[in-house]
């Protein structure tokens, strides 16, 4: 295998087409080589292991199990009542189901704020039980501490600042952030989290203007989220981006399939060769 090989798992990009899967494992450095070749990246969420390999085999070079599946996968309005046992079985279903992504486990609300002792507890059952190859966490400059002690622990770090869903009831709801003099407030988290340590750093419903300066000042790339099109990568929730959701979704979300009305259209088949007596067919019987 050449160097170019292992420095660039996913080629120089220089084609514009989506890539197959690597050769090998993607590690936080490729992030920061695409970064400095100037090559996005995307990310997606996933939570059980037949879209992990999916996106695996797709060349999604990074996979989040967010604690966004307490809303996604548990039925919970918000992403805040997930807890660290209930994630930690669909951090190992995605670990377990992928050859080539990056798999990072979301730190879930209440499993970390108490302390620094507590983050980095808690990174260790994800990285021990779950089987995950990195953790995220939410929050700027006052979780630096919880970022460093976990990262000197050898534990990889994904920061998140800018709208952070589970202190949405502190920044009065879904509001973008950046906005009315808070510019300089996200910047200066965002030197916050890489002086830390984080590897990588999300931003959350900014504005692309802030977006845009902290893509250019910090060293770590930067994953998108609602905050514009200068980012060095992007991430989506897997069930708005396919169409699974039903009804509206954010606006920064773009739908590229419409998954839930193919289901639909399934379940009622299969209901009507049912009710029709159609299905089994003598295909599907043993005599």
């Amino acid at each position: 295998m050449t160097t170019a090989e292992v420095s660039a798992p996913y080629g120089n990009g220089a084609s514009g087409k989506s890539p197959a899967a690597p050769a090998k494992r993607v590690r936080i450095h490729h992030l920061r080589e695409m970064k400095e070749r100037g090559e996005a990246w995307p990310m997606l969420t996933a939570y059980d292991m037949y879209t992990a390999e999916l996106f695996d085999e797709a060349g999604i070079p990074v996979l989040l199990v967010g604690d966004s599946a307490s809303n996604n996968v548990y039925g919970n309005e918000t992403s805040l009542p997930v807890t660290v046992d209930e994630l930690i079985p669909l951090v190992r279903a995605v670990s377990r189901s992928v050859k080539h992504s990056l798999v990072i486990a979301d730190l879930p609300f209440g499993s970390y704020q108490v302390s620094v002792e507590q983050a980095v507890a808690t990174a260790v059952r994800f990285m021990k039980e779950g089987q995950a190859h990195a953790v995220k966490l939410e929050g700027g400059a006052y979780f630096a501490p919880h970022i460093r002690a976990i990262v000197a622990a050898g534990i990889p770090v994904m920061a998140h600042i800018g709208f952070t869903p589970q202190s949405e009831h502190q920044l009065g709801g879904y509001r973008v952030q950046g906005r009315n003099g808070a510019f300089d407030a996200v910047v200066a988290d965002a030197h916050a989290v890489q002086e830390a340590g984080a590897f990588a750093v999300v931003l959350e419903m900014v504005t692309s203007e802030v977006a845009k300066q902290i893509t250019h000042d910090l060293k770590i790339p930067t994953v998108g989220i609602g905050a514009g099109p200068d980012t060095d990568a992007q991430v989506l929730v897997w069930q708005d981006m396919m169409g699974l959701r039903r009804g509206k979704g954010p606006r920064f979300v773009k739908r590229y399939a419409n998954i839930a009305d193919v289901m639909l259209g399934a379940a009622k088949t299969f209901a009507d060769e049912v009710r029709g007596h159609q299905f089994p067919g003598p295909e599907h019987t043993f005599h």
